[in-house]
C-alpha cells in the first residue's frame, strides 16, 4: 500500500471514530438537555477539529496525540462529577494515536491523558472518588484495546510500504487458491463454453429465431455467442435493447425481440437478446413470456456466476499478457537491439580501413546483414508493443503492423477492413492480430512476395481474416521454425478454424475463422462496405 493512499486511509478511520464519539456521547444531551454537557461536547468537537487538521498536514507529529491526549483528558475532568457520560472520550486518543503511529503513539496519548485527567480534577475539587475512577479506568482500558487494534492496523500498513515482495507473496497466495478451485470448477473458466450452453439453456426454453448473449466491453456491449435459424432474420434491433437492458438491469421487451440480463452480486453479467417469429403466437407483450423470461432469470443464475468468473479469469490472464509483452519489448529495446547496433559500428570501423578488397567486401556483407537483423528486431519491439485493446478496432490494429513491417521490407501490404462497431472479446482480438501478424512476417520473411493482401471482416462473435501473397508458395518446413505451430495453437485457444493452403495461380493464402457458436446456425450481415487503407 502506498504511503499516501495509507495515511488517507487511516485519516479517514481517525475522523470516522471522532464523529461516532461525538454521536455517541451527544444520546444524553439530546434526551437530558444538560447545557453543561453542550459545552462539553462543543469543546471535544473543537479539539477533534484541530487534531484532524493535525493529521492532515503532520501526520507523524508526536505533539498531535499529546495535545489530544491532554486535552480531552482535561474536558473529561472538568465535566466531574455532573456528567460522567462524557468520559467515554478518553478511549479515542489512543485509537487515533494508535493510527499514527502504533504502540509509541498509544502509550504517550494515555499517559497524556491520565495525567491531565487526574491533576485537573485535583485542582478543582480533590482526588477521583472511587466510582469516578472506576468509570475512568473502564474508558482507559477501553482505549487501551482500542488503540492496540490501531497499532496492529498501522503496523500491518508499515509492512506492506517496507517489504517491496509484499504484493507479489499476495499474488502468489492468490494464485495459489485459484490453482486448489480449479479442480472443482466443473464447468471450466471458458467464456464462449458457459456462453454457449447459456445461449442453449433459452433455446430449449423459448421458440426463438435468434439470439445471442452479449458482454460488456470497455463502452460496448459485445455479442460472446449469437445465431438464427434463418439468414432472413434481421437481429439489428437486438444490439440497443440489450444495451439499455443492462443500463436498467431488468428484462425488457419489444415487439418480438427480448434482452434478459444476467444479474449476479457483483452487478450484470450479461445480456441475452432474441428474437420470436410471430409464427409461434408468441409477442413479446404476452404475459406468459415474461412469465417464462423471469422463470429463465432464476434458473441461469448459477451459469451467471460461472460466466462472470471466467470473464473476470480472462481479464487477468490478458492483462499479465499484456505485461509480459510490454516487459520483453523493453528488454529488446535496451539489450539485444543496443547490443546488435554497437556490433555495426565495430563492424563500420573495420571498413574504414580494410586489409584487402576481399575483406572490404566481406565487412560489407556483415554490415548488411546486421542493418538487416537490427530492422527485423526493430519490427519485433513494435509488433510486442502494439496492443489491439489500445486500437480503435482489430482492423486498425492489423493496420498499424502492416504499416512499418511494409515500409522496412519494401513489400506492399494492402489491408482491406469490413468491421461491424461491435468488437470481438479481448483474448480472440489479441490471438487474432498475432495469427495475422505472423502470417505477414512469414510471407514477408519467406515467400519472394512481390505484394501482400490482408482481409479482415469482423461480424462479432463471428470474424475472418485471410493472408494471401503472390510469392514461392508452401515449401518444405525447417525443423527449427515453430511460427506455423504457434499460429495453430493461438487458433486452437479461441476457438477458430485455420487453414494454410496454396493460392492461384503462385503464393499462399492463410485463412482463419472465428464462428458465431452457437447451437444452430449463425449468420451476419455486412452491414456496410468494405473499407480499404494501404
Amino acid at each position: 500500500m502506498p504511503a499516501r493512499a495509507r495515511d488517507a486511509t487511516h485519516l479517514q478511520l481517525a475522523v470516522r471514530a471522532r464523529l461516532l464519539a461525538l454521536l455517541v456521547l451527544s444520546i444524553p444531551v439530546v434526551v437530558l438537555g444538560d447545557g453543561y454537557s453542550v459545552a462539553a461536547l462543543a469543546a471535544l468537537a473543537g479539539v477533534w477539529t484541530l487534531a484532524t487538521v493535525a493529521d492532515r498536514y503532520v501526520p507523524t507529529s508526536l505533539l498531535v496525540p499529546l495535545f489530544e491526549g491532554v486535552l480531552v483528558g482535561g474536558i473529561a475532568a472538568l465535566t466531574l462529577p455532573q456528567e460522567a457520560g462524557v468520559l467515554g472520550a478518553l478511549a479515542v486518543p489512543a485509537f487515533t494515536a494508535g493510527l499514527r503511529g502504533g504502540v509509541r503513539y498509544v502509550s504517550l496519548a494515555l499517559s497524556t491523558e491520565i495525567l491531565a485527567l487526574v491533576g485537573v480534577h485535583f485542582a478543582r475539587v480533590g482526588r477521583l472518588t472511587p466510582a469516578e475512577a472506576t468509570d475512568a479506568l473502564v474508558w482507559i482500558v477501553t482505549g487501551l484495546g482500542l488503540g492496540l487494534i490501531a497499532s496492529y492496523l498501522w503496523a500491518e500498513a508499515q509492512r506492506l510500504i517496507g517489504d517491496p515482495l509484499t504484493p507479489y507473496r499476495d499474488a502468489q497466495r492468490l494464485i495459489r487458491q485459484l490453482l486448489s478451485l480449479s479442480g472443482d470448477l466443473g464447468s471450466g473458466l471458458d467464456p464462449i463454453t458457459l456462453g454457449t450452453r447459456i445461449a442453449v439453456a433459452v433455446r430449449n426454453e423459448l421458440p426463438v429465431a435468434a439470439i445471442a448473449v452479449h458482454v460488456f466491453r470497455g463502452d460496448h456491449l459485445t455479442p460472446l455467442v449469437a445465431g438464427s435459424s434463418s439468414s432472413a432474420v434481421d437481429q439489428s434491433e437486438l444490439e440497443p435493447l440489450a444495451l439499455e437492458a443492462w443500463d436498467e438491469q431488468r428484462r425488457l421487451v419489444s415487439r418480438a425481440a427480448f434482452a434478459l440480463p444476467l444479474v449476479t452480486n457483483n452487478g450484470p453479467v450479461a445480456v441475452i437478446t432474441g428474437l420470436i417469429p410471430s409464427t409461434f403466437g408468441m409477442s413479446a407483450n404476452d404475459d406468459g413470456l415474461a412469465e417464462r423470461l423471469d422463470e429463465l432469470s432464476a434458473s441461469l443464475a448459477p451459469l451467471a456466476v460461472q460466466l462472470d468468473t471466467a470473464m473476470l479469469f480472462t481479464r487477468l490472464r490478458d492483462a499479465a499478457t499484456s505485461d509480459e509483452r510490454r516487459r520483453l519489448a523493453r528488454e529488446m529495446h535496451d539489450g539485444v537491439a543496443q547490443d546488435i547496433a554497437s556490433l555495426g559500428y565495430l563492424v563500420d570501423a573495420l571498413a574504414a580501413a580494410p586489409a584487402s578488397d576481399a575483406q572490404a567486401e566481406q565487412l560489407r556483407r556483415l554490415r548488411e546483414r546486421i542493418t538487416d537483423v537490427v530492422s527485423q528486431v526493430r519490427i519485433s519491439v513494435q509488433t510486442l508493443r502494439t496492443d489491439v485493446q489500445a486500437s480503435e478496432s482489430l482492423g486498425a490494429a492489423i493496420s498499424g503492423l502492416a504499416r512499418p513491417l511494409s515500409e522496412s521490407s519494401g513489400i506492399p501490404i494492402r489491408v482491406t477492413v469490413n468491421e461491424r462497431t461491435a468488437r470481438l472479446r479481448p483474448e480472440v482480438e489479441a490471438e487474432l492480430l498475432r495469427i495475422a501478424q505472423e502470417a505477414m512476417n512469414n510471407a514477408v520473411r519467406h515467400s519472394s512476395a512481390s505484394t501482400i493482401d490482408v482481409s479482415c471482416r469482423v461480424a462479432a462473435p463471428s470474424a475472418e481474416i485471410v493472408v494471401r501473397d503472390d510469392g514461392t508458395g508452401l515449401g518444405t518446413g525447417r525443423p527449427d521454425s515453430y511460427g506455423l505451430a504457434i499460429m495453430r495453437e493461438r487458433a486452437g485457444l479461441i476457438d477458430a478454424d485455420l487453414t494454410i493452403s496454396a493460392a492461384e495461380p503462385q503464393g499462399t493464402v492463410v485463412t482463419v475463422r472465428v464462428p458465431a457458436r452457437h447451437a444452430g446456425p449463425s449468420h451476419t450481415r455486412d452491414p456496410r462496405p468494405d473499407k480499404v487503407t494501404a
